[in-house]
């Protein structure tokens, strides 16, 4: 769990004054707001870049949303993708102006823009899209430190044990420590650290954010673990970074996965099919691993369809879609399962209607644009030859976390 400031929070007897405003502040209006622009430059468009199967962006609404603590979740942002990638995941879209949208831009400004449009927000929880391990509970702390002891402002931060020095910027001068004496110089056990910003979020009232600060008043700070404090405008080495979010980010709201559709072309599942003793090959050791967890697993050929053109042929390539759906119906039925238990994934549109039914659904980096716009799994690479274990994968991640209760 994280760790709450608690110092001068001792409870006290609420006065029937004091109850009344507790209650008048429970009624205020609490949004979280993410700020997404699209002119990043040190990794282009980088809020909605895949990171772990999902878009930057991705992972903060999640938890946003799943925290069930806001009465509204905003992204701002002057892009189109971005403003898409934001409506899939569930938020609302403020189309900021060009004026806050430059790379001088403060987000302080971009905030007091966005509550020029929203004067019922009571309470802004500013988000950080960069930082992808943000987890429910977090947010669930916060906001009931904020209704619980009526703060103005609470931040995140994290604990470092870092000794510093003084920068040395003449020629001829001598460095100095800054936070210890080395004479006496302490072990890390017995030192308590210092407490530093991590970025990951910003709660502050509308009151204060309009005297131009985001930090005052009356404030605290919200410690997070470590492993959660992943920062992407700092950690700009992405495959590290999907480690450690496949490690701590917050998946959503697993529900236990019992069937696994792939649809892949004709010769490699005939050639799974024709295989499946052999763990060394394609990915057959992740099938074992899925079917030691009782995951049912099945794969559906894909038709070739550069052989329909005209209409008649057309109408039957859809009958082969409606094919496909009854076909993973019947798997479900026979199971004894609902959707939200089974895992799909595909890449052309007539894959299409059984994924959108599916809880977890996977798509390839070069699927057909509705089939990722309804994904919430996306694989590094293209074709399904080569992304389908990595999806097979990202499910068996998924079942080990709910085994380890893993938030």
């Amino acid at each position: 769990m994280g760790r709450v400031n608690t110092e001068g929070l001792k409870a006290k007897r609420a006065t029937p004054g004091v109850r009344q405003s507790q209650r008048i502040r429970r009624k205020q209006h609490f949004a979280a707001l993410v700020l997404a622009r699209g002119g990043s430059k040190g990794i282009p468009l980088k809020n909605i870049k895949i990171l772990a199967g999902t878009p930057l962006l991705g992972w903060v609404l999640r938890a946003a949303l799943d925290s069930e603590q806001f009465d509204s979740v905003w992204v701002s942002t002057d892009h189109d993708d971005i403003a898409a990638v934001a409506r899939k995941f569930g938020a609302q879209v403020h189309r900021r102006s060009a004026e806050v949208s430059k790379d001088t831009t403060s987000s302080l400004d971009t905030i007091l823009e966005f509550l020029e449009s929203h004067k019922e927000v009571h309470v802004v929880g500013h988000l950080q899209c960069t930082s992808p391990c943000l987890h429910p509970r977090h947010l669930k702390d916060v906001v009931k430190m904020f209704k619980e002891e009526q703060y103005d402002s609470v931040f995140s931060v994290v604990r470092h044990h870092h000794f510093r020095w003084k920068e040395v910027l003449k020629a001829g001068e001598l460095t100095q420590p800054l936070n210890l004496n080395p004479a006496k110089r302490p072990r890390r056990q017995d030192w308590r650290g210092e407490l530093c910003e991590n970025g990951s979020f910003y709660f502050a009232t509308t009151k204060l954010i309009n005297t131009n600060c985001l930090q005052g008043g009356k404030i605290t700070y919200y410690e997070m673990e470590s492993e959660y404090s992943v920062d992407i405008d700092v950690d700009i080495d992405w495959p590290i970074a999907e480690q450690r979010v496949k490690r701590y980010g917050y998946y959503g709201k697993i529900a236990e996965i019992k069937l696994l559709v792939c649809s892949l072309d004709e010769q490699l599942v005939e050639f799974l099919s024709s295989n499946k003793g052999n763990a060394d090959m394609l990915g057959l050791s992740t099938l074992q691993s899925l079917k030691n967890k009782s995951v049912s697993v099945e794969f559906l050929p894909n038709t070739n369809t550069s052989k329909f053109g005209s209409k008649k042929q057309k109408g039957e390539l859809m009958e082969i879609a409606q094919s496909k759906l009854s076909t993973v119906e019947n798997l479900v039925n026979k199971l004894g399962i609902t959707w939200k238990n089974v895992a799909c994934f595909g890449n052309t549109v007539y894959d299409l209607e059984y994924l959108k039914r599916a809880e977890v659904r996977g798509a390839t980096r070069d699927a057909a644009p509705p089939v990722l716009e309804v994904a919430n799994y996306i694989c590094t690479q293209n074709g399904a030859m080569k992304s389908w274990e990595e999806f097979a994968e990202h499910v068996l991640l998924l079942l080990e976390k709910l085994e380890n209760k893993s938030p």
